[in-house]
């Protein structure tokens, strides 16, 4: 029988790709409202609790609400809001966080579908610092450049709007540069971190596709590692991940206009890693995703993948 998973919000930018990318599965039902009953709490609320599993891409408030109707029901949450993303309640939707990562998300009542941008910055940096390569206060930057997709679909119409002019921008645009960005609080708590990063995001005139960029000063690194202490970190933690693709090291290679691409892993759950040793022993880690496949819809496919004892992989491109 097929697993009955219900999409609350199957008409917002991650609801969408969520369901697109599984309408070709024979082993689940995907169950959706019709226009009319979408926005209806009564009929939402029937089909979160008739569901094995619901998927919740809405508003944080709405989330929380969605999440409260869940309780005393059976039903398992995939939370892909902000609300719940450091919240101890709740289990964070990362599989390749920790080697236990998959094991807690298997069991979990109420999971968290991680950030873009936070799911990118986590996995360049969490095992560094698990491998004592770099402090926990150590002040760390992150220039984050993604599709306009990213913000939704006010975004979405803002930049596909002709009168903006914006489609042929030839520059990115710095943005929330005034207050704390939403994805800051899971990116401490789960990278490690004792001090909240700086976040410096950007969008660019194109729909998908992310590139985060983690400068590391050679003063911050502990014991004198270097690149190939990093490079090594990344290999040890993420060697045969099916969705982590580590680049070699390229020590003294130089670039080219398309070395990092933010549009390279689109239409997939893959995130690809590099590390870039420079002359004066600074480094830089680089991190490429799909900010709508590995950074929203693919990893919450993953976790539910997790959840319903399905092949991980399953509906899913690498």
């Amino acid at each position: 029988m097929a697993h009955r998973v219900y999409i609350d919000g199957h008409v917002g930018t991650t609801g969408l790709r969520i369901r697109d990318w599984l309408a070709q599965r024979d082993d689940l039902a995907v169950l959706t409202l019709p226009e009319e009953n979408r926005k209806d709490p009564a009929a939402r609320r029937e089909a979160l609790r008739q569901a094995e599993v619901a998927v919740l891409c809405l508003p944080d408030d709405a989330a929380r609400e969605a999440a409260a109707w869940a309780e005393g029901s059976p039903v398992r949450l995939l939370d892909a809001s902000t609300a719940h993303r450091v919240d101890d309640a709740w289990v964070y939707g990362l599989p390749e966080l920790t080697p236990k990562q998959r094991e807690a998300i298997r069991e979990a009542q109420r999971v968290s579908n991680p950030g873009c941008y936070a799911s990118a910055f986590i996995l360049a940096t969490r095992p560094l610092l698990d491998a004592g390569l770099l402090a926990p206060n150590a002040a760390l930057t992150c220039h984050g450049l993604s599709g306009y997709s990213g913000g939704g679909r006010p975004m979405i119409e803002k930049w596909e709007d002709p009168a903006a002019e914006l489609a042929s921008l030839p520059f990115s645009a710095p943005y929330a540069l005034n207050h704390v960005h939403k994805h800051v609080p899971e990116m401490t708590h789960w990278a490690g971190l004792g001090a909240e990063p700086q976040m410096l995001p950007a969008v660019g005139p194109f729909r998908c596709g992310m590139r985060v960029e983690v400068p590391l000063h050679a003063g911050m690194l502990r014991g004198g590692a270097n690149g190939k202490d990093i490079w090594e970190a990344l290999e040890a933690r993420y060697h045969g991940e099916p969705f982590v693709r580590l680049h070699p090291l390229a020590e003294g290679a130089e670039t080219h206009e398309h070395s990092f691409d933010p549009g390279a892993c689109n239409d997939t759950n893959r995130i690809e890693l590099h590390v870039r040793p420079h002359p004066s022993g600074h480094v830089l880690l680089v991190a490429i995703l799909d900010n709508l496949g590995k950074g929203a819809a693919g990893v919450a496919i993953q976790s539910l993948n997790l959840m319903l004892g399905c092949e991980e992989t399953a509906g899913l491109r690498t």
